[in-house]
């Protein structure tokens, strides 16, 4: 028995090296670049660093070319003038659905029945805009101060040290868990106030384990001491959100009453939906956090860019009908007057934002570019757009394209700049942090409030600043590529205080 399966398993090797080797590029299709490694190709250098490996395609290749990644046929389109051709192509020829389904199975655990990704957003999509949207800007900005300034408070006087990533990350994840799946108690007293911040932070420690081992989960690459680590995490995540326990929450979301009631009319049990509200906890709130970490870190670093912020905060307070003591909420319109803040987070997310964009090809078929060409896509390849490299990082793009500048999305007369160019023809596509198209983040308006109202409550009400002036901003951890916003390598020390 045990020489049948040696001798099967040989077999499979066999078959998948002579296939991984028998495809040749046909006429009319980008050109194909196999690697040296049969089967796999060009998996480890995927791995290792994607941007850099897809950085020498294009110099090798051009801005579309066909590369062999364990065993699966990737497309690559680098032209952010052809993005569109994909991204709205309907799902019969290009389809990101079951490459959605295969990751909440890897990485959450999920499995729903009858999962249509097109049917959700559609249910979800009117909890996530107008007053409901409001709704949920209010509820942030008022968890945020629970969180924000309860721990400052409770932390007493005098400085305080922490980790940037892990400060910013902290408040953004348990406001937005607060916001989405209710709070403690209301009337909202000072001990239930406590109660939401200790059961948040419970919340956030336990996330950010599971956070941390994600690129693993989704490479299917965890040690075995991983593995049980994982399913330990998920376990108490699992009870953490469990519908029962939600259930006693108060001031839930109509965004949370409609996704349990999706999931109830679609036949899902209930351990499986406290899985799938742990996959809803990621997907809402996993890229906040780093977001705003990598803009608090570009502005601690330029000091003409802070200036510019908390003048512009300045100069917003000075004309408020109230001080920012009374302040209840953050009025929407004095979230949409912050043009610098709006500028220095376009330009944050420029230069971290790192989706992968990919379809699968269901359909033999003929893709056209922006410039005339057009390129045969083979049914069962995968396509990947990466807009992190192009428009994002594009030397013909923007200027000095590494560089963070404050007021690079800022026009001279101060109103936002949505002009920019390659080949001489104007870019509809000229940064891309949220995706496009049909698969469009549905929470882009949501995420964009949060994040300036972190801001700004962190400006306005604290001093913060780096332990070393000196510290350079931190490398990308290079195994997050394709998951949203990069994080960084290492955490950087910064100390806070309340202001006088």
């Amino acid at each position: 028995m045990t020489w049948a399966l040696l001798l099967g398993l040989l077999a499979a090797l066999l078959l998948l090296l002579l296939l991984s080797r028998r495809r040749t590029r046909r006429p009319g299709e980008p050109p194909l670049d196999l690697g040296s490694i049969p089967w796999l190709g060009h998996a480890l250098e995927f791995g290792k660093d994607a941007a850099s490996f897809l950085t020498r395609m294009k110099k090798k290749h051009g801005d579309i070319f066909t590369v062999l990644v364990g065993g699966r046929y990737v497309t690559v389109l680098l032209d952010p003038h052809s993005y569109d051709a994909v991204v709205w192509e309907p799902h019969s020829k290009l389809d990101f659905h079951a490459y959605a389904v295969f990751l909440m199975e890897r990485i959450f655990d999920v499995q729903l029945p009858h999962y249509s990704p097109s049917d959700e957003k559609a249910k979800m999509k009117p909890t996530l805009l107008h007053k409901d949207l409001q709704a949920l800007t209010d509820s942030m900005y008022a968890n945020l101060r629970t969180v924000l300034l309860g721990d400052t408070t409770e932390a007493g006087s005098g400085w305080h040290e922490i980790g940037l990533l892990d400060f910013s990350y902290s408040c953004l994840l348990r406001a937005g868990y607060l916001t989405l799946y209710g709070v403690e108690a209301l009337p909202r007293t000072h001990e239930s106030q406590a109660q939401d911040r200790a059961h948040s932070a419970d919340v956030f420690h336990t996330f950010r384990q599971l956070d941390l081992l994600l690129p693993k989960l989704a490479r299917g690459s965890l040690s075995a001491g991983d593995k049980d680590q994982a399913c330990r995490v998920k376990g108490r995540l699992w009870k953490l959100l469990s519908p029962a326990r939600l259930a006693t929450r108060a001031h839930r979301s109509n965004w949370l009453e409609s996704y349990l009631l999706h999931l109830e009319e679609i036949g899902v049990s209930a351990d499986m939906q406290a899985r799938a509200l742990v996959l809803q906890l990621w997907a809402t709130q996993g890229n906040m956090g780093p977001a705003a970490f990598w803009l608090l870190i570009f502005l601690l670093k330029n000091p003409e860019a802070l200036a510019a912020v908390r003048g512009e905060f300045k100069q917003l307070l000075s004309r408020a009908e109230q001080p920012i003591s009374q302040m209840t909420t953050l009025p929407q319109k004095l979230l949409d007057s912050m043009p610098v803040l709006d500028s220095v987070l376009s330009e944050s997310l420029r230069l971290t934002a790192a989706p992968f964009i990919t379809r699968e090809v269901m359909v033999d078929l003929a893709m056209p570019m922006a410039d005339g060409r057009e390129f045969s896509l083979r049914r069962g390849d995968r396509l990947l757009l990466f807009p992190f490299l192009s428009p994002q990082k594009d030397p013909e793009i923007y200027t000095d394209p590494e560089v963070f500048k404050y007021n690079r999305f800022l026009n001279s007369d101060g109103s936002e700049k949505k002009d920019f160019y390659k080949d001489g023809k104007r870019l509809k596509n000229y940064s891309m942090p949220w995706g496009a198209g049909h698969n469009q983040c549905l929470g882009k308006a949501y995420a964009i409030s949060s994040i300036k109202q972190f801001v700004f409550l962190v400006l306005v009400h604290l001093d913060l600043e780096l332990i070393n002036p000196d510290v350079e901003i931190p490398e990308f951890d290079l195994s997050r590529y394709g998951f949203g916003l990069m994080q960084p390598e290492h955490d950087v020390p910064v100390r806070y205080r309340t202001r006088p």
